[in-house]
């Protein structure tokens, strides 16, 4: 795009923005002549794509800004009507349509969450917009409870503080599935003109009503009913110390709210525990990254406790650490940190066996994992005789399988995980939730502390059960213009010459979900699946400028016991990665 491409651009955009912040960092850059910036500004729209919005703060049409969002829910809007005619013409006292709005900490959170509001309401869609910032599940529960047609949460999730983002959602509470996505999409890149009403007018039209008690007290009801052992937790709560950190998110109220109810003694890292956009004292606020958990287990070191937990700043992430048995030079407890693929095994098993022991183990039950998660998880399941349901990456399948179990009964969902720290236990909610699964993993804690074992020494009993799994993941951001083409470029070299052995093992198939296959919709991964059982598979992230790659590695016990194994499967592994690499240029 030329210079004069871009300057009608950059002032076409000043006209349309109103929010006086946005509009003067393009008026700026405009002054100064800086093309190289406004390009990466202009040179596209901000996409929406199948799970929203996710894009860097800053004015322009390739940034985060409440010109971008107001445009993304009229056309949110206009599908709406379209997708439910009759209801459209009624008004919001006459079971019009309606909406929810939740938003996180990060920066424009609460200015973006509110302008979706007017957009909303001066299309006469009836809008639950929650007070202050509230949780990712929340969000999913409150469509639920209010019987909504759909929803928005503002957040990036466990993105860098610079970015924000939109998700949407639909009258289930689970992120938009085809053929709502595409549709939604058309709407939004067909508006050309934008509808708005501000906040008091909206108000006093009964358009829009300001939320908090009236879901927050049904939502806590709802994570203690996700509990199987409520006289354990009353009898022996004060023996287990936990450790919490939000990362500066949205997790401190409902996880010190239902845990403290619960009795349980929750220590709350002070420096992280309230909610701030800057993120100050971790550089990705993500339980993933073993560096985000480093405040909280030092805490956790120094106060003994039992479990350190974390929830990312829209608490649909959960992560936790453990004791490890080890003592580190200064006398204090070393804590080990549990994979996403681990945590969800020991919740699933878990939740099996204590349905199994009450006696409530439904018919037909099952749990529902993704195509990249352990294959040990379904080892955990058909333990209990129950099945694992694999989907495509992302909770807004896991969702979908659970809805399609409900209608045709054909089985009883009890768990549903994926391998990047996301679970959700039973059914009221319809996106992964980091504080049921809090709430949870201090009840299963406490569980096998009575039973005399630490959470590791039940994953161990696992592996002897379910035989050694390990796991990997390698990615590579792509950022600029350039990124979608180059990740496109591999995966397509892939398609076009797929390796015959990956770490020098041999591929016996490879998986193209390119165009759909073994039941799964389109998506754009590769899987290759190895002689001796290894699973590989590439896919370009849908909310990030980076392609991933996941590895999961089965090891058997049958010679030289546990030791041998991980060692047998880190070399794999080793070998696995180095190859990864060679091809995405590290």
């Amino acid at each position: 795009m030329d210079k004069t491409a871009l300057t009608g651009r950059a002032k076409e955009y000043i006209a349309r923005e109103k929010d006086p912040h946005f509009r003067k960092e393009v008026e700026d850059l405009l002054a100064a002549r800086d093309y190289e910036e406004l390009a990466d500004r202009f040179y596209r729209n901000l996409e929406f794509g199948t799970g929203g919005l996710r894009g860097v703060i800053g004015g322009g049409y390739n940034r985060m800004n409440t010109l971008v969002v107001k445009s993304a829910t009229q056309g949110l809007a206009a599908y709406l009507k379209k997708a439910f005619p009759d209801r459209a013409r009624k008004g919001p006292g006459e079971g019009g349509l309606s909406a929810a709005i939740a938003f996180d900490s990060r920066r424009y959170s609460p200015e973006f969450a509110g302008a979706a509001a007017g957009i909303f309401a001066a299309n006469g869609i009836k809008t639950w917009l929650f007070s202050a910032m509230r949780p990712t599940p929340q969000l999913s529960f409150a469509i639920r409870y209010l019987k909504c047609d759909t929803g928005i949460v503002v957040t990036a999730s466990h993105n860098p503080p610079q970015y924000n983002g939109y998700k949407a959602y639909w009258t289930d509470g689970a992120q938009v599935i085809p053929p709502h996505d595409k549709g939604i999409i058309a709407e939004v890149n067909a508006v050309t003109e934008i509808q708005e009403m501000d906040r008091e007018e909206a108000i006093e039209k009964g358009l829009l009503v300001i939320i908090d008690k009236e879901v927050d007290e049904p939502y806590r009801d709802m994570v203690r009913r996700c509990l199987f052992r409520p006289g354990l937790i009353k009898e022996k709560a004060g023996e287990v110390k936990i450790v919490y950190t939000p990362l500066h998110g949205t997790g401190a109220f409902h996880v010190e709210g239902v845990l403290g109810s619960l009795g349980l003694n929750v220590i709350t890292v002070p420096q992280q525990r309230e909610g701030d956009g800057s993120f100050p004292t971790v550089a990705f606020p993500n339980p993933e990254e073993a560096e985000a958990l480093d405040m909280a287990i030092k805490l956790g070191a120094s106060e003994n406790a039992d479990v350190v937990m974390a929830t990312d700043p829209d608490a649909d992430r959960f992560g936790a650490a453990v004791p490890s048995g080890s003592r580190s030079a200064s006398g204090g407890a070393e804590f080990a940190l549990v994979s996403g693929n681990q945590m969800g095994a020991l919740l699933a098993d878990y939740i099996f066996l204590s349905l199994k022991e009450a006696g409530k183990m439904p018919p037909n039950p099952a749990m529902v994992n993704t195509i990249v998660t352990t294959g040990m998880q379904k080892k955990v399941a058909e333990h209990y005789g129950a099945k694992c349901f694999e989907c495509l990456t992302g909770f807004k399948w896991l969702a979908a399988v659970i809805a399609k179990c409900e209608a045709d009964k054909s089985a009883s969902i009890v768990f549903s995980t994926e391998e990047s720290y996301g679970y959700l236990a039973g059914t009221e909610v319809r996106d992964k939730d980091g504080v049921s699964a809090a709430a949870l993993t201090a009840e299963m804690t406490l569980y096998w502390r009575g039973k005399g074992k630490s959470l590791l020494d039940r994953l161990d009993e696992l592996y002897h059960i379910c035989g050694y799994w390990e796991e990997m993941g390698v990615s590579k951001y792509f950022q600029g213009p350039e990124g979608p083409s180059i990740m496109a470029d591999i995966m397509e070299e892939y398609r076009k010459n797929p390796p015959q052995t990956l770490g020098g093992i041999e591929i016996q198939r490879v998986r193209d979900l390119k165009n759909g296959a073994d039941g799964l919709p389109p998506s754009d991964v590769l899987q290759f699946f190895l002689k001796d059982g290894t699973v590989v598979s590439a896919r370009p992230s849908g909310t990030e400028p980076k392609i991933k790659f996941y590895a999961s590695c089965r090891s058997g016990l049958d010679s030289g016991g546990l030791a041998a194994a991980k060692a047998e499967a880190g070399r794999k592994l080793a070998a696995i990665r180095k190859d990864i690499r060679a091809v995405i240029g590290e």
